[in-house]
């Protein structure tokens, strides 16, 4: 068998409030390559020292998965019931996994009611809202997506004590996984899409028939149509001929004007505004200058006599003689003065220069563009206007009188031959249709026999394979019609017939053959759960020879296998352990290193 390069991967779960799980939320990566042996330990019942394994919430891990794959648990649980009873609420499951390459999450919870899938991060869009979280809509898409069945995933993924064992299962039960596992099933699906062809050809039929009929009906309302036809002709080329000259009339009016120059000139006398702007803004400024230059000037004029008199020690106020050392003082105060407005006549001279200069840079004004557009907007939009009207004309020029061919085929079959092809044609497609309907629906078909015969070889073969390698000298082979025959030294014996033990065997190494049967045809599975089947009656050979099954498997194919048990013997043989602790009521994980 090839190896496929589909992958179902399986990766992390976390649950909260989900059966004994309590509000702190609790998390299991699968995402490893190993054998994880499971054990148990409830303090509520005195913990390891008194034996306390069961009850701790063990099998909630696989219930969990069951739970956000399907919607439901491994076991017959309630939906409700499998809400934690202390907090009452709350409950969410989350699931994520990659398929083929693509990575999906599932969140599914109750009270309130949650299902959302995600694919690549992006939440599938379901208009099924169902209060309770059990969207039909979005089920039927992960149904699509995992293409494996509630009862396939207890037989190949999450194997326990109370799924009830495939050889005890009910003839048609048995039948029913076995089709799923060898691809039957796919037969009764093509066929289901095989009837709704036949039921086509079928209405096809009785349709062609009351056509017929009425071809003869038709013909004589045929002139009386081409002549409603020919008006509504007629009509459509004048409003053509109308359309196409108006267009052209407005396309005239408009190309009057040059609107490369329009745009031009608004162009211009945008900047001629900006250019009258800063002119404008350049004179105010100088004149500003000037007026500062000229009252600073007069402010010294007017200081100089004052000086002047103060050097021949006369107050410049009131013309008394001035000699004690307040002369100095106002001396002094006035010198500062003069000095000071003469520094702002240089400041404001040296601005009125860089103003002048600014203004000879700018240039003159020169005249204004004229424009036939008062903004701009208007001759971008006349621009927009003429191309508009171009394409419309171009467009209608490809335009075609829609009741011309109508005429025309209604004049070449205006009297039309009454033809059964179509009805001869359909009644022999439907023959071949109910043919191969039958091919695939009957059990002795030979398309049936063919995918059974091909792969049922296959099963027999790793079937012979586990059993040998778990050590139980019984054969257990399926036969063409898919029963079971179980063998040991010739003698013929029931599933019932086997010890606890030996059906222990039987059960996992049926399991591990439909894997192996299930990956060669659809899609490698990393995962695999394991619950309490080493408890059920194996012997310490019988579970040396299992695990050792079972590690070749993790090792060599790189699964990620989880062995839920009481034997603590078996913690030195693998390297990883999950404690599954029950305390106060509340179940919590945690992961160590064996």
């Amino acid at each position: 068998m090839g190896t496929s390069v589909k992958m179902f991967k399986i990766k992390n779960l976390t649950a909260k409030n989900f059966m004994s799980v309590g509000n702190a939320t609790q998390a299991v990566s699968f995402d490893r390559t190993d054998l994880t042996l499971v054990l148990g330990e409830n303090l509520d019942l005195g913990g390891d020292d008194h034996g306390a394994r069961n009850g701790t919430g063990k099998t909630t891990i696989a219930n969990a998965l069951s739970y956000a794959f399907f919607g439901q648990a491994l076991t017959n649980i309630k939906r409700d019931n499998l809400i934690n009873k202390t907090n009452g609420k709350g409950m969410l499951v989350t699931i994520d996994f990659e398929k083929d390459g693509t990575s999906y999450k599932i969140e599914r919870g109750r009270k309130p009611g949650v299902l959302t899938l995600y694919k690549s991060n992006v939440a599938f869009d379901s208009k099924d809202n169902d209060a309770q979280g059990d969207s039909r809509e979005t089920q039927n898409e992960i149904d699509k997506i995992l293409t494996m069945s509630p009862d396939m995933f207890r037989h190949i993924v999450a194997l326990n004590t109370y799924t009830e064992p495939f050889l005890s299962l009910k003839a048609s039960d048995q039948r029913n996984i076995i089709e799923q596992l060898l691809g039957i099933t796919m037969l009764s699906e093509k066929a289901d899409l095989l009837k709704e062809q036949v039921r086509l050809s079928k209405e096809t039929i009785v349709s062609e028939e009351h056509r017929v009929k009425a071809v003869a009906e038709a013909n004589k309302k045929i002139k009386e149509q081409i002549e409603a036809l020919r008006r509504r002709e007629k009509a459509w080329e004048d409003k053509f001929l109308s359309d196409v000259t108006q267009l052209q009339t407005n396309l005239d009016q408009l190309l009057t004007i040059d609107i490369d120059a329009e745009i031009k000139n608004h162009t211009l006398l945008d900047e001629y505004a900006q250019k009258k702007r800063d002119l404008e803004d350049l004179t105010v400024a100088l004149m500003r200058a000037e007026k500062d230059i000229a009252r600073e000037k007069a402010s010294v004029a007017k200081l100089l006599p004052e000086i002047a008199a103060l050097k021949n020690h006369t107050c410049h106020s009131c013309g008394q003689a001035l000699h004690d050392g307040k002369h100095e003082e106002i001396l002094a105060e006035k010198n500062a003065q003069i000095a000071d407005h003469e520094n702002k006549i240089t400041e404001f001279v040296a601005l009125a220069a860089q103003i002048k200069e600014g203004i000879d840079l700018t240039g003159p004004l020169g005249s204004m563009p004229s424009v036939y557009y008062k903004k701009s907007e208007g001759a971008y939009n006349h621009r927009t206007t003429v191309e508009h009207l171009k394409e419309q004309i171009e467009a209608k020029m490809f335009e075609e009188n829609p009741h011309s061919d109508q005429i025309k085929e209604m004049e070449t079959a205006a009297l039309m031959e009454i033809d059964y092809t179509v009805i001869n044609t359909t009644t022999k497609l439907r023959d071949h249709q109910e043919f191969l309907l039958k091919l695939l629906t009957n059990k002795d078909s030979f398309i049936r026999k063919r995918i059974i015969d091909q792969n049922l070889t296959y099963l027999n073969a790793r079937l012979s394979y586990y059993l040998d390698k778990i050590g139980l000298p019984h054969t257990v082979l399926f036969q063409n019609d898919l029963t079971v025959n179980i063998e040991e030294l010739g003698r013929e014996l029931d599933f019932y017939n086997l010890s606890r033990g030996e059906m222990t065997r039987v059960i996992i190494a049926l399991s591990l053959a439909f894997r192996d049967v299930w990956e060669s045809l659809y899609e490698p599975i990393n995962l695999l759960f394991i619950d309490e089947l080493l408890d059920a009656g194996l012997d310490s050979s019988g579970t040396e020879n299992v695990m050792g099954v079972l590690k070749k498997i993790a090792r060599e194919n790189h699964k990620s296998i989880w062995l839920i048990s009481h034997k603590d013997e078996l913690s030195s043989r693998v390297g990883n352990i999950l404690t599954v602790t029950k305390e106060s009521g509340f179940t919590t994980f945690s992961s160590q290193m064996a």
